[in-house]
C-alpha cells in the first residue's frame, strides 16, 4: 500500500514538474488579427464601430447569450464609455469592456476585462483604413496575456485559430449590416 502511493505521488510530482517545465517556455503572450474590405466610405463604417452597443448586432462574442444582464456607463462612442455583462451561459460568462481611446475616423481601442469563467485581460483595438472613396479595410486585434503557469495551455490551444475564427464571423457579420445600408 505505501509503495502504490508513493508511486501515485511519484507520479503526480511529475506531471507537476513537467507543467512548470512547458510553462517556462510557452510564450506568455499572443496576438490575434482579421481584416475585412467592407464597400461603404471609412467615416460610416467608423461612425458604426465606435459605438460598443453596435456590437449586439455583429460581434459573435457579444451574441451568444442574447439574455445577458448588460450595464452601460458613460456616453457611448466616447472614451470612457464602459458596457459590463453578465451571462448564466458559461461561454458569455461575465466581464466589461471600455473604450481607452478613439482617434476619430481611424482607431478605437477598447480594454476588455474578463471576470469568469476565467479571468483575463485583454487590449484590442478596431481600425479603419481608406482603400478608395467607396472602400474601407476594417482591422480587428486582440492582444492578451496568460500568466505563469497557465500560459503553458499557448502551447496546446491555437489562439490564432479559436479567436480568429470568431473575429472573422464578427467582421462579416459587420461587413453584412454596413453594405445593406
Amino acid at each position: 500500500m505505501n509503495d502504490t502511493l508513493m508511486t501515485i505521488l511519484g507520479i503526480f510530482a511529475g506531471i507537476i514538474v513537467v507543467v512548470l517545465v512547458l510553462a517556462l517556455i510557452a510564450p506568455k503572450a499572443y496576438t490575434v488579427q482579421r481584416s475585412v474590405i467592407i464597400n461603404k466610405p471609412r467615416r460610416q463604417v467608423f461612425d458604426y464601430i465606435k459605438y460598443l452597443r453596435n456590437m449586439d448586432h455583429y460581434s459573435k462574442w457579444v451574441m451568444t447569450d442574447p439574455n445577458k444582464r448588460m450595464t452601460y456607463t458613460g456616453t457611448d462612442g466616447t472614451e470612457g464609455f464602459n458596457a459590463a455583462w453578465d451571462s448564466d451561459i458559461k461561454q458569455a460568462g461575465k466581464g466589461h469592456q471600455t473604450i481607452e481611446k478613439i482617434v476619430d475616423d481611424e482607431r478605437i481601442d477598447i480594454r476588455v476585462v474578463f471576470i469568469k469563467p476565467f479571468a483575463g485581460v485583454a487590449d484590442t483595438y478596431i481600425a479603419t483604413q481608406a482603400v478608395t472613396e467607396d472602400k474601407t479595410t476594417v482591422k480587428w486585434a486582440f492582444n492578451s496575456r496568460m500568466q505563469f503557469p497557465m500560459n503553458a495551455m499557448l502551447l496546446f490551444i491555437n489562439m490564432e485559430k479559436m479567436l480568429g475564427n470568431d473575429m472573422e464571423i464578427s467582421l462579416n457579420n459587420l461587413k453584412q449590416i454596413l453594405e445593406k445600408e
